[in-house]
């Protein structure tokens, strides 16, 4: 009786056989692996990019809010129910001072029909948007504003004609330094110092800032503060600005308006995060259509492997081992451009952050997160063409031409 010899053991693919298999399509058509790669690249770079950027100008933001504070409060005049236009009476000043969690109080008022030009020999009405502003001599510490140069005003500055100009305002005059001259109101003022751009007060940088005394005496301004900045403690902020009106107004609390600045740069960042989600979106999109285009390229690479695939099937790789090749292939390629546009979007932020002066915050969520988003795309796309690959029948393979 004759014995019939087993049959051999199916071989297994080591780990390094399959990469060095799945590859193999690869290293024989680089130009498509490239091509193909470049949407999954793409996408990736715009997810990093965006992320990247956005998270370096939170960060920035966040620590100018962190520098300025959020503990600063405005009061401006409203509308009153019986007079209209409301003013700030004069006292109120000295009135906010007086409440508990308050640490420091400043104001400022406008002068009304007082213009600021270069020289007498310009035209009145070519006021450029500068306005003139009275302005208490503690005003520079309550708003921990700086000077660009020269000094602020002080007990004796303050009663003489002398200015302190805004970063807009002495560029709009051409004035770069104190000690220059500018005409307001029909008289000559003294230049003594410039401003930094004021971010929780940016209409003083549009303005000219003279002594409360001089307003008074030589401007014809009535004395009525128009913009109270105050300080005070920071667990007791909202309970200052619930008091403020009726200490600022005892008569008609309602003509009070009190504001928060810094809520605006807490807006302004909620919309920097909105538009950043926006494009994070649009980089979303990218990758799906470069997950297509992976997809499409493995379907091709099937039809014109079909001889290869019959020929292997023929010597007995198992259908498991033909969809783990393509299946590599196509995770390869995916990686391939998660980690070319990873490094493009890196390059971006470093370059746009460098060129901004903002701190460079490296996205690594953003980039382990797109690198991992890009394998589970090409896992995804190419589950279809490697399980079509492994049903081919060796026979059927083999004959394809």
């Amino acid at each position: 009786m004759t014995t019939i010899p087993p049959l051999p053991r199916t071989t297994r693919l080591s780990a390094a056989d399959v990469v060095s298999v799945g590859l193999l399509g690869l290293r024989g058509r680089p130009l498509r692996a490239v091509l193909s790669a470049l949407g999954i690249a793409i996408g990736i770079a715009v997810l990093v990019a965006v992320v990247g950027i956005g998270a370096a100008s939170q960060a920035l933001l966040l620590s100018k809010i962190a520098s300025l504070g959020t503990n600063l409060l405005t009061v401006t005049p409203g509308q009153s129910f019986l007079e209209g236009k409301a003013r700030l009476p004069e006292e109120s000043i000295d009135m906010v001072k007086r409440i508990g969690p308050v640490l420091s109080a400043s104001a400022t008022g406008n002068v009304a029909d007082a213009t600021v030009r270069r020289t007498d020999k310009i035209d009145p009405r070519e006021t450029q948007g500068i306005g003139v502003v009275a302005a208490r001599e503690d005003l520079l510490r309550t708003l921990g504003a700086e000077l660009a140069g020269g000094v602020w005003l002080n007990s004796a500055t303050a009663k003489y004609p002398a200015v302190v100009l805004g970063s807009t305002s002495a560029r709009l005059l051409g004035v770069d330094g104190a000690g220059q001259q500018v005409f307001i109101a029909g008289q000559w003022f003294t230049v003594i110092g410039i401003l930094q751009p004021v971010d929780l007060a940016p209409e003083l940088d549009t303005s000219a800032l003279v002594g409360w005394d001089v307003a008074t005496g030589r401007l014809s301004f009535d004395g009525h503060p128009t913009r109270i900045y105050t300080r005070s403690v920071d667990e007791a902020v909202d309970a200052v600005r619930a008091v403020l009106p009726r200490t600022v107004n005892p008569k008609d609390p309602m003509a009070v308006k009190v504001s928060r600045p810094s809520d605006a740069l807490t807006a302004q960042l909620a919309a920097k995060n909105t538009f950043g989600s926006l494009l994070i979106g649009l980089g979303a999109v990218s990758l799906l259509v470069g997950g297509v285009g992976v997809a499409n390229t493995m379907i091709i690479s099937v039809l014109e492997r079909r001889q290869e695939v019959g020929l292997r099937r023929a010597l007995g790789a198992r259908r498991r081992q033909i969809r783990l090749q393509f299946l590599t292939e196509a995770v390869a390629l995916s990686a391939l451009g998660g980690l070319a546009g990873a490094a493009l979007g890196l390059a971006v932020v470093f370059a746009y952050a460098m060129y901004q002066g903002w701190p460079l915050v490296l996205p690594l969520t953003a980039i382990a997160g797109g690198v991992a988003a890009s394998i589970a795309i090409g896992a995804i796309a190419g589950l279809y063409p490697a399980t079509r690959a492994s049903r081919l029948p060796p026979t059927e393979a083999l004959a394809a031409t």
